[in-house]
């Protein structure tokens, strides 16, 4: 059997690029490039040069020689010595022990922002990905300091005795700040998973909703937050939704979309619609914080086309002032104080049920 050319397609099938890692049109000007002469090789690179910097192709650039082509081609980036990738680890340290525990894409944004790495897939994947692996299993890092929301460990469960039950009972036991110690109703919607477990260090505090969309939020998903409005509305309180999610074509499309739905479903339900608002990100707070940007996906996004400028990631916040952010939205309705006393008496009541499990006849938690 004939052996295929790299690239060759397999009948009238174009060769799967995406599923060994490389880019399509990459691919493709690789593979022309291959086939050219020299001299047509050497008038086709400054159109690429062009094309790969965003700028209109030049008319009247030199003609680069072949030895210009070699020359450029025989450059490899050079690798970096030991010391600047202790250097690395040790900025990793700092970012990670400034604001635990962080996600990975975190980490990474952090380093960009300070400039110790550049931007690219290529140092995500290969440099702060690979690092941190290599530092949690060489125990220079602890796991706990790195979390993993799109994956979990599911696991029912279960207590030997009525005396273990009744106890775990007692430290499990909670009274609903948002439903004592505020007027309104609230929830809190992030429109990313893996930034879930940050948000949720601070709304199961107040005991408020945390809605994650993981994207444009389902009918089914957003009939659930109705439902909830709608009890909150025979109730007598107002129903307020603060909305987390990145600066790109969709991301500044959900909150719309969050309203548009509610306030139908609402309407045919007959109570009144939520209050919502886009908290983070926005412009100001990109030019704020310094924040890398991103080209904006316009191919194939139909909701690109009226969206201007680059797109910035909701990962690429501090931690620390996406925690504050939360935490500041959630106090307009329930304050500090009010909180203080719920969780005092909480303490007396939970307090009791432990003197009850301790009481219980039969065998003793262990």
């Amino acid at each position: 059997m004939a052996k295929r050319a790299p690239g060759q397609s397999v009948g009238n099938r174009e060769p799967d690029w995406a599923s060994h890692g490389i880019d399509k049109k990459l691919a493709k000007d690789a593979l022309e490039l291959a086939a050219l002469s020299e001299d047509e090789f050497a008038a086709r690179l400054p159109q690429l040069v062009a094309e790969k910097a965003g700028v209109p192709a030049p008319t009247d650039a030199p003609t680069p020689t072949t030895a210009d082509i070699s020359w450029a081609c025989s450059i490899k980036p050079a690798r970096r010595s030991k010391a600047d990738i202790e250097a690395i680890k040790d900025a990793i340290l700092e970012v990670v022990e400034e604001d635990p525990p962080m996600t990975v894409r975190q980490v990474f944004y952090q380093l960009v922002v300070r400039g110790v790495i550049e931007k690219t897939e290529k140092e995500y994947q290969g440099t702060v990905i690979r690092l941190l692996t290599d530092m949690r299993l060489n125990n220079d890092l602890p796991f706990s300091y790195i979390v993993d929301e799109s994956r979990r460990r599911r696991i029912t469960e279960t207590y030997d005795n009525l005396t273990e039950a009744v106890d775990a009972c007692a430290r499990f036991y909670r009274r609903s700040a948002l439903r004592e110690a505020s007027s309104d109703y609230i929830e809190i919607w992030c429109e990313k998973e893996a930034l879930a477990g940050l948000l949720w260090d601070v709304t199961s505090e107040y005991d408020v909703p945390l809605m994650v969309s993981k994207g444009m939020p389902s009918l089914t998903f957003l009939h659930g937050t109705a439902e909830e409005i709608r009890k909150a509305d025979e109730a007598g309180q107002f129903t307020y939704i603060y909305q987390f999610g990145d600066h790109d074509p969709s991301g500044v499309l959900i909150p719309r979309t969050i309203k548009s739905r509610l306030d139908e479903m609402c309407e045919r339900s007959g109570c009144t619609g939520p209050i919502i608002q886009r908290v983070a990100l926005t412009e100001e707070q990109i030019s704020e914080f310094n924040l890398p940007t991103r080209p904006t996906k316009r191919e194939g996004n139909r909701h690109a086309h009226s969206f201007e400028g680059e797109s910035v990631e909701l990962d690429a916040l501090p931690p620390s002032e996406l925690r504050a952010m939360v935490r500041e939205v959630i106090e307009r309705h329930i304050t500090e104080e009010a909180l203080t006393t719920l969780r005092t008496a909480e303490e007396s009541e939970r307090e009791l049920l432990s003197a009850w499990a301790a009481n219980l006849p039969g065998e003793a938690a262990p």
